[in-house]
């Protein structure tokens, strides 16, 4: 069984990776713009001007890190950033902040 700080990092490292990528990063900021009210994934595309498809594989890749939630509301589907999520990465990697290397109980990567 992984031990919790296993899992904390393991979910860091997924959503660092996914907002890796400069259109998963520009989705996600848009949606930060949008507010907890979210948007559709049309006016996602429009801003963005990219094919549904990459913009549904890059959706999948955000929600599957945790950082963007999806919601269907009649025939639209609803996008919102997931604030709690992006913010427990923040806190896991200023955690700790100047605690200093002695400290650190990393393992070779």
């Amino acid at each position: 069984m992984a031990k919790r700080d296993d899992v904390s990092e393991q979910k860091a490292a997924d959503a660092l990776a996914a907002l890796g990528n400069r259109t998963r990063l520009r989705i996600f900021k848009l949606l930060v713009r949008a507010g907890r009210e979210g948007t559709n994934v049309g006016t996602l595309q429009r801003h963005l001007g990219i094919p549904a498809t990459t913009l549904a594989h890059h959706l999948a890749t955000l929600t599957n890190a945790s950082l963007v939630e999806q919601e269907r509301r009649g025939r639209e589907v609803i996008c919102t950033a997931n604030y709690k999520a992006v913010n427990d990465v923040l806190a896991y990697v200023k955690a700790e902040c100047c605690a200093g290397l002695e400290s650190t109980d990393d393992k070779a990567a």
